[in-house]
């Protein structure tokens, strides 16, 4: 049988896993929503029960014997403490949460250099202080790292891209000096491998869901790096745009950009780079400039080839993070036109504009020049739009192979299996 891998995606709303073989198709592909067991979204118990609930689903559709590795990704910056047995000790922190604690945030700042990830009050460093003197805390991990420790029973593993911003540093690719002057406890920190390198066989646990038990978990990812695996994009100038609530920029690129204060960050693909950013602007703007519902009503009046000329800055409020890393950065919708198309036009070209910005952003920090660009998430799907973006980035649109996250995670442990026999 032709091996096979599964990846496991741990959103913010729910589980999705994928079975990949060969050189990628997809096999299978299953979900569960949070929602669906009416428990809490941050709490890990709720992600072991959706992971466990998600696999039972897959295996039903899709043979678990030719599974030879697995990983997981998770949401970048949500962190728990655990004990020795890998048991959660208090609640979880997820990404987005902001640090209470003043004193913490200064510590940070007095000791990260000023290109680190770890710098700012949603800092997953600053989780890791906040967690690792609670009573029985033996780690403080990741998202991605405790679910594969479900299946491995290793708790004390990471991967390069979800540590970027526990204070990581992936050129000299170990845990630096100056996080010790921070308080933090490094003995509790994970060790950290290269995403998709093999850290353990599948444990009991695994086992019970189906999974054959000498498959390899392997050293996992982020879901933005997993999505801009899945899409197929895999050589340097590739990108890819993510137009979610949030509009994402990521580059791969031959070299780091170290460039945190331009908002900017660099996650590391073996021997090249993930470059890119998050601006504010994005489908919530959308969402809650047109409240009605009716965008695809909206999208049928757009012309794209005739463009508004109101040049836009779509924000719901002011503060910008990238292509323009400014907190008093001010949203631009005015003149609003009556015609309620128009202004949704004029607000979608503001969003490309933005979008062309960032690149242009990437390019003078040294990045490589923009080879193509392959679009995931809701925005992709309108062709209308495609059209106006394409007419202000100045580079070919390819064809997206997948936006599942799930299925460039699957794609990176299979990627490393040509180097490990199973």
């Amino acid at each position: 049988m032709t091996p096979r891998a599964l990846g496991l995606d741990i959103g913010t709303s729910g589980v999705r896993a994928a079975i990949v073989r060969g050189e990628g198709d997809v096999l299978g592909l299953a979900s569960t929503r949070f929602a669906e067991f009416g428990l809490d979204p941050a709490a890990p118990a709720t992600w072991r029960c959706a992971m466990q609930t998600t696999l039972a689903r897959l295996r039903a559709e899709c043979d678990f014997s030719g599974i030879v590795a697995l990983a997981v990704d998770g949401t970048s910056g949500t962190m728990l403490a655990v004990d020795g047995d890998g048991e959660p000790v208090g609640p979880a922190s997820l990404y987005d949460e902001p640090c209470a604690d003043d004193s913490i945030v200064a510590r940070i700042a007095a000791a990260a250099p000023p290109d680190s990830a770890a710098l700012g009050r949603t800092s997953a460093l600053a989780r890791v202080l906040t967690m690792q003197n609670r009573p029985r805390a033996r780690f403080v991990v990741h998202q991605a790292d405790w679910i594969a420790g479900l299946l491995s029973g290793r708790f004390d593993c990471s991967d390069e891209n979800n540590a970027l911003k526990t204070g990581y540093d992936p050129i000299l690719r170990r845990w630096p000096d100056w996080i010790a002057q921070t308080g933090a406890d490094t003995a509790k920190l994970p060790e950290v491998f290269e995403p998709g390198t093999p850290v353990a066989r599948a444990n009991a646990t695994a086992s019970v869901l189906g999974l054959p038990e000498n498959a390899l978990v392997c050293a996992g990812t982020t879901d933005g790096c997993a999505s801009f695996l899945a899409t197929g994009a895999a050589e340097v100038g590739d990108a890819v745009t993510s137009l979610g609530s949030t509009l994402v920029i990521k580059l791969l690129s031959d070299k780091p950009i170290n460039a945190t204060v331009d908002g900017v960050y660099s996650h590391r693909l073996g021997a090249r780079w993930l470059v890119g950013g998050a601006s504010n602007t994005g489908g919530k703007v959308i969402d809650a400039l047109f409240p009605e519902g009716d965008l695809a009503a909206l999208s049928q009046a757009l012309k794209p080839d005739v463009p508004t000329g109101l040049r836009y800055y779509p924000l719901l409020r002011p503060g910008e993070r990238f292509p323009i890393n400014d907190p008093q950065w001010p949203p631009r919708l005015a003149p609003r036109p009556a015609d309620r198309a128009l202004f949704f036009q004029a607000v979608l070209e503001g969003i490309g504009e933005i979008e062309s910005l960032a690149y242009r952003r990437l390019r003078e920090l040294g990045a490589p020049a923009l080879n193509s660009v392959r679009s995931v998430g809701g925005g992709a799907s309108n062709a209308a739009w495609t059209r106006i973006r394409q007419r202000l980035v100045d580079a070919p649109f390819a064809p997206t192979l997948s936006q599942e996250a799930c299925v460039g995670t699957a794609r990176l442990a299979l990627s490393k299996m040509r180097d490990f026999r199973i």
